[in-house]
């Protein structure tokens, strides 16, 4: 996930990503637990690109407050 393709999406998208991300982030936490969790390396690939989404709407609010 690049930072310019999540600039370029709408608010509503980046939402609705950030909430399939964090249901995809629960679903391996589940995995995890029951040790049935194929590729460990994800949680660290999906927890930065949640970051990196909530760091471009955060970005656009305070963009929009200063203005």
């Amino acid at each position: 996930m690049n930072v310019s393709d999540l600039r370029e999406k709408s608010d509503k998208d980046l939402h609705q990503q950030l909430l399939e991300l964090r249901k995809e982030q629960f679903n391996l936490r589940m995995q995890s637990a029951t040790a049935q969790l194929p590729r460990p390396h994800q949680f660290k690939q999906l927890r930065k690109d949640i970051a990196r989404i909530k760091t471009v709407i955060s970005a656009r609010r305070a963009e929009t407050k200063a203005k």
